[in-house]
């Protein structure tokens, strides 16, 4: 009979991470990204706790990741420590191990609760192919008088359809003209080249995506459009009343009083 494995001990200390993807490095899988940042951790010799059984791990959760493709400034994970690490030091020492473009932004001491309950919504940029800002308005108003937008997206369950448009809080188009340009490696057009659109989306299961949105513009409005540059800007509480999406690492701070 195989003999047990050694149980791990509980973990002393959790961080909250918050990092972004930049430039091409936003072509990452998820799955690309967890083996870099395995490596990171290890490489930055963060006493990470270990989960039991005959496969031990590191004990990282990941929450809310963004399609493959779409640069963000808002991605989190949880990780789980056998001893108590100073968030700034962490901080410096796994963004250092990380690669440019997969960059470390903000570290904070778990305050308790599950991460994953405060992402409730997502902000996304969306840079549109060709579209001008009277073009991406029409279809915009187009959409915000439609209740109800189905669409179709391929899943690991088959092709599923879904109202895009009840998960849409709010969206706007931002001025061209006071965009300064992405990240080194985006493929973002200049100034004023074409309209971007800002989009708050309620997370939910399936969860909308930028695609989706762009799939529902066509059909409320009959233009066809794409995005040059999918970039999620924030990720967390979401304010119905004001359309607006929260930081979900403000409790955390509150509680280590920062």
């Amino acid at each position: 009979m195989r003999e047990q494995p050694q149980q791990q001990p509980p973990p002393v200390q959790r961080l909250r991470l918050r990092y972004a993807k930049r430039g091409r490095l936003r072509f990452t899988s998820h799955r690309d990204f967890s083996r870099a940042f395995e490596r990171a951790v290890f490489r930055a010799r963060i006493p990470m706790a270990y989960s039991s059984g005959f496969n031990p791990h590191p004990r990282i959760s990941y929450a809310g990741a963004a399609p493959t493709g779409s640069a963000s400034e808002a991605e989190y994970l949880e990780i789980a420590l056998a001893e108590e690490l100073d968030p700034a030091r962490a901080h410096e020492d796994i963004d250092a191990a990380l690669p440019p473009g997969l960059d470390v932004l903000e570290v904070v001491a778990s305050s308790g609760g599950a991460l994953a309950d405060r992402l409730e919504a997502s902000w996304w940029r969306l840079t549109l192919d060709g579209v001008s800002a009277e073009e991406a308005a029409a279809a915009v108003r187009a959409l915000l008088a439609t209740d109800e937008v189905v669409v179709e997206r391929m899943t690991k369950k088959g092709l599923r359809s879904f109202d895009a448009r009840a998960a849409i809080a709010s969206v706007d188009l931002v001025d061209p003209v006071e965009e300064p340009g992405g990240e080194p490696g985006d493929s973002r057009p200049g100034p004023g080249a074409c309209a971007i659109l800002d989009v708050v989306l309620r997370h939910g299961s399936p969860s909308v995506r930028p695609d989706d949105v762009l799939a529902a513009l066509h059909q409320a409005s009959g233009l066809r459009v794409t995005a040059v540059l999918q970039q999620r800007l924030a990720q967390g509480p979401l304010d119905e009343k004001n359309g607006t999406v929260g930081d979900p690492l403000a409790p955390d701070r509150d509680a280590a009083g920062q």
